[in-house]
């Protein structure tokens, strides 16, 4: 299995190995440079592909034949969109799973209450979900999901037990850190785009081309070309005879702490 520990004791075996071939050969520093780009390399996409579990287990959907799905959302709740978000789901009486960020909450603490009262499931999303967010130490890090664990507590009075990343980036440090919170980290196998795609019919048949049994699909409750597309997704959703599911349900996996 490919993940950082053996990761590096392989790359440990080869430097070795070649500092004894060119200590008998003769030195070459491309051989050095070839390595560590190869290492480098290795290492990105480690990080920025959650689904690799390099770093840590990430729980990014489910392996079945049975036509289920999830979806969730990121980056809200969002003053203009989660809202609108919410009653289309209640429409069609879908179940979601919403990550959110603690500065938006605190903006918007009657949503969150809505989104909890609704039956929805809440994860963490960090405070403020920074550019730089993986760069950080693991206590800063930490205490950024903790400022959105008390709020949403004060909130709803629920613990959430899932985290995911700004990115879907992961490395030793946030590791550290959501062990340090007892959390489970929660990724996607299908990516909607849909903070890239502001057109809601390429949207729209992106979702419609990707959907797979087992599907976490990700999108952002911030977003005008969601709230625009969801309705029709769910709609080829039900025509195709999927379900949609509540994601703890999907992965068999507690959403809350005890």
């Amino acid at each position: 299995m490919l993940n950082f520990r053996n990761t590096n004791i392989l790359f440990i075996v080869l430097f070795l190995s070649l500092v004894a071939i060119q200590y008998y050969k003769g030195f070459d520093i491309s051989w050095f440079i070839a390595l560590v780009l190869v290492y480098s390399a290795v290492l990105f996409y480690g990080s920025f592909y959650i689904r690799s579990n390099f770093f840590l287990t990430s729980f990014s959907g489910k392996k079945t034949n049975e036509k289920i799905i999830a979806l969730s959302f990121d980056d809200g709740p969002s003053a203009e969109y989660t809202p609108q978000i919410l009653d289309i789901l209640r429409e069609y009486g879908t179940p979601a799973t919403f990550f959110v960020i603690g500065e938006n909450v605190e903006e918007n603490k009657s949503i969150l209450q809505q989104i909890s009262t609704a039956g929805h499931l809440i994860g963490n999303h960090t405070f403020f979900h920074s550019n730089w967010f993986d760069l950080q130490p693991a206590k800063k890090m930490q205490e950024e999901m903790q400022q959105t664990q008390s709020l949403m507590h004060q909130i709803t009075g629920k613990q959430m037990n899932w985290f995911r990343p700004p990115y879907g980036v992961t490395n030793p440090n946030v590791k550290k850190a959501v062990k340090g919170m007892g959390y489970h980290t929660i990724g996607w196998n299908l990516r909607s785009f849909d903070t890239m795609i502001k057109d809601p019919a390429k949207l729209l048949s992106r979702l419609k081309s990707m959907i797979k049994p087992g599907a976490v699909i990700l999108l952002h409750d911030t977003q005008k070309v969601t709230s625009e597309v969801l309705p029709a997704f769910l709609q080829f959703v039900k025509e195709q005879q999927y379900s949609v599911v509540p994601l703890d349900k999907l992965l068999d996996l507690q959403a809350y702490k005890n």
